[in-house]
């Protein structure tokens, strides 16, 4: 035990050394004035207008957006990130699926069909023009995870080669109350749907279905049915990569009663056992029919992103983030079609364009450089973030910390600071340094099995070691409480969230997203105003990648 106590000890000397430096810091206090909610509101205004199209990729929306925050970056004191561009080419391809009449599901010898996309919500990741299915089998996978490190194998005993995986959605540990079993209630990257698409296509399948349950989802039903009817974008396999999945999707809780039902089985139960290390899948003795046609679209999106040059250590960067599209134009819902996106991601834009420039306030520039980074392609599986994880313009291994946030909520002042991946890194600790100045504290995502800590564009720089925070006030209202809190996220994602309802509306109230916005200021101040290096606690499973 002594061996680890001097480490432990330095690491807490520097925070509170660090700590110190800030308390009392007039700098700092003065950068902090800058964050106003005046501020916060006309960029969400501007962010979640209709003129902006919805933000989408590949539009005419996407060309608006981009170049307003070009111009705000410049404006707020920032440079060009990379060289003389404010701009970074992502290649992607847009490839639109069209189902060709009804999917055909046949089970002894009976045949019924399933209606796209509200029985069943497929897309095609191919770069085939047409995919069609002639009556494959379908075999039920479990969870569709291999993980070694838990002794878990769904395709042991099954091949999906040439077939249809039908999996679960999330992982075992979520269903059973056990802690133990992967990370309980706390969503891994197994249990996320990208994983699950990747595990089917290494392991053969022609396609891979999920099915959807609210809970394990995070999500209802409608968040894949829309997906499904717009357009996707993809990267391009390299040469030599794997192709992906040809067709990949969900199926409604109600289609997949009707399966299994006709076959014998009950979801619930087969939940129940899949749930069971050891658990093996099987054939279930049903086949799929199905037809789409690929329509494709080859150009590039583009991150947007801004430097503030270090004074004394430019190469080591600070990122902060959140990513700038939505959905465009497209189903109309209570006379609206402008997927406007005020909340995800208007609000927390405007967050990160006001830390950006408090830190460019600061009469005596930063020492390390300071990042403002706006991804594009998060709707469509992180694909800006993950590019310019792969190539940022300083050397990876120079980037020192992310601050990513998502779905800011304009509800006013917050006790609590939500941290989703509680416990990951150091960030942690100096979050609650921060938070306690301001009388709050921090709290881990009371919803980790909604697996928001790979949702969103943070997640690619802590895949390549880069310790990363996501947090935001979130789950106690200072005036109205916790339950009323709850209620108001739970409006939103009911009523809003992924819809043309999320637009800008007068009475949004940003003081709590002051309060979120100056406690970022002050643990990225600490960092790119000084030399110490924040890391990953023991046992988080990035700690290695470095």
């Amino acid at each position: 035990m002594k061996r680890n106590i001097l480490p432990f000890l330095a690491i807490a000397f520097s925070i509170a050394a660090a700590a110190s430096s800030c308390s009392g810091d007039r700098a700092l206090e003065k950068a902090m004035k800058t964050i106003t909610a005046e501020e916060l509101r006309d960029y969400t205004r501007a962010l979640g207008a209709d003129s902006m199209m919805g933000r989408k990729p590949f539009t005419p929306g996407e060309t608006i957006t981009v170049n307003y925050l070009a111009a705000e970056l410049q404006k707020i004191g920032f440079s060009p990130a990379f060289g003389n561009s404010w701009f970074q080419e992502v290649p992607m391809v847009e490839i639109t699926s069209v189902v060709s009449g009804p999917v055909i599901i046949t089970t002894a010898g009976k045949k019924f069909e399933l209606v796209a996309p509200d029985d069943i919500a497929i897309e095609s990741p191919s770069m085939r023009q047409y995919v069609e299915l002639e009556d494959i089998p379908m075999v039920f996978c479990g969870f569709g995870i291999v993980a070694p490190e838990y002794g878990w194998n769904d395709f042991a005993a099954v091949d999906v080669k040439g077939k249809c995986a039908v999996v679960l959605v999330n992982d075992p540990g979520l269903y059973t109350g056990d802690s133990t079993l992967f990370k309980g209630r706390t969503m891994t990257y197994y249990g996320r749907w990208t994983y699950k698409f990747e595990e089917a296509a290494r392991q053969g399948a022609a396609a891979i279905l999920i099915i959807h349950e609210t809970l394990g989802a995070g999500y209802d039903y409608s968040i894949p049915r829309k997906s499904s009817i717009s357009p996707g974008l993809y990267q391009e396999p390299a040469p030599g990569e794997p192709e992906p999945c040809p067709v990949t999707g969900w199926l409604s809780a109600g289609a997949a009663d009707k399966l299994f039902g006709s076959l014998g089985y009950n979801v619930e139960n087969l939940r129940k056992e899949a749930c069971t290390p050891g658990y093996t899948g099987f054939e279930t003795g049903a086949s799929i029919s199905l037809r789409l046609t690929n329509s494709h679209l080859k150009n590039s999106s583009l991150n947007v992103a801004g430097i503030l040059p270090g004074r004394t250590r430019p190469e080591e960067a600070v990122v902060i983030t959140a990513h700038w599209d939505h959905f465009g134009i497209g189903e109309t819902e209570n006379g609206d079609s402008i997927y406007n996106g005020a909340v995800d991601n208007g609000t927390s834009m405007a967050w990160a364009f006001e830390i950006g420039e408090a830190l460019a306030s600061l009469k005596k520039r930063p020492e390390r450089s300071v990042i403002l980074f706006f991804p594009t392609a998060e709707e469509q599986g992180l694909q800006g973030s993950t590019w310019f994880a792969a190539n940022p313009p300083v050397s990876p291994e120079n980037l020192i910390a992310c601050f990513n946030n998502d779905l800011l909520l304009p509800i006013g002042r917050m006790k609590d600071i939500m941290v989703t991946g509680y416990g990951q890194s150091e960030l942690d600790d100096m979050l609650a340094e921060a938070a306690s100045r301001q009388g709050r504290y921090i709290m881990p995502d009371p919803n980790p099995e909604t697996g928001m800590y790979f949702r969103s564009d943070h997640f690619p720089f802590a895949k390549i070691g880069v310790p990363a925070l996501f947090a935001r006030g979130n789950c106690d209202s200072r005036e109205h409480g916790k339950e009323w809190a709850a209620d108001r996220e739970k409006d939103y994602i009911a009523n809003k969230y992924h819809k043309p309802a999320d637009n800008y509306y007068p009475e949004m109230n940003f003081d709590g997203i002051v309060e979120d916005a100056r406690a970022i200021l002050e643990v990225s101040y600490r960092i790119v105003t000084g030399d110490f290096r924040p890391e990953w606690k023991p046992g988080s499973e990035f700690g290695s990648k470095r």
